[in-house]
């Protein structure tokens, strides 16, 4: 009697159940951002109507010019572009500076340093609002990009982040044959080690901008003017202290996630390469 042989499944067959769920869980995702912008293109009463609206109206363009009548939302997107920008870029760099001295430099008190950045990401965000305003204010910085883009420049989490990568990716001898080889310590970095984690900056640098683009808490406290708000300040401006309007607050904030879509549709499949970059290291 001779026995079947178990079927062997196909290493690259993927179950249709997996497909389902993935297509499930791309539209409870997406679900959001689809509500946000049914309500933008009716009514305030879109957002309480039962049952609820689900195909978009034909309002939308009448409230964006609600919109741009009410606040400069144009020159906000501008604010927080260049905020976002900034806070990205300063972050990809100065924190792969920062993590290259902790994982390969050799200078007295490194690892208790190490250890007080990385317990800063213990502290709220909150606590350091007050200490934060007042160097802000000692240096006339309020009411200034500068004031949201400095802070941001740097990041503990961004630090450790590129620390452990750089510990992971470079190896000791590659940077002790750069120094036989007559490079000092900044060419080491800039031509060496960056090229080599760039990656991971990248999406260090992405996740810096997407947070400074949602930032609201800092940017409400240090802003004054309106023609330095940022697009989510902006959006606030679009509520009254009575009430809200729903359709013209949903409108602002369709056309504020609008850039962070059109980021993610552009660099979306590099930033995942990157974490799994950094994550199948070592």
């Amino acid at each position: 009697m001779t026995s079947t042989p178990p079927r062997r499944r196909h290493p690259g067959r993927v179950r249709w159940w997996t497909y389902l769920l993935l297509s499930a869980t791309t539209v409870v995702s997406l679900f959001p951002l689809y509500w946000m912008f049914v309500v933008a293109t009716t009514d305030t009463a879109a957002a309480t109507r039962m049952p609820p609206e689900v195909v978009p109206g034909d309002n939308f363009f009448h409230l964006v010019g609600l919109v741009l009548d009410t606040v400069p939302f144009v020159q906000a997107l501008r604010n927080s572009v260049f905020v976002a920008t900034a806070i990205g870029a300063g972050q990809a760099v100065l924190c792969a500076l920062a993590g290259f001295a902790f994982a390969k430099l050799r200078f007295p008190g490194r690892n208790t340093l190490f250890l007080v950045v990385v317990l800063t990401m213990t502290v709220p965000t909150q606590l350091s609002v007050v200490p934060q305003y007042m160097i802000m204010s000692e240096l006339g910085w309020v009411d200034t990009l500068q004031a949201l883009v400095v802070p941001g420049l740097a990041s503990a989490f961004g630090i450790f982040w590129m620390r452990q990568h750089i510990s992971l990716t470079i190896s000791d001898e590659l940077v002790q044959a750069a120094r036989i080889d007559g490079a000092n310590t900044r060419q080491v970095f800039w031509r060496i080690v960056f090229p080599v984690v760039r990656p991971a900056a990248f999406v260090l640098g992405l996740f810096g901008f997407v947070t400074a683009w949602n930032d609201f808490l800092w940017p409400f406290i240090v802003l004054k003017s309106p023609e330095r708000y940022t697009a989510q300040i902006a959006i606030k401006a679009l509520q009254n202290s009575y009430d809200i309007d729903l359709g013209l607050a949903m409108s602002g904030s369709f056309l504020a996630t609008v850039p962070l879509v059109v980021l993610f549709v552009l660099v979306g499949r590099r930033m995942v390469a990157g974490v799994l970059d950094g994550a199948f290291k070592g």
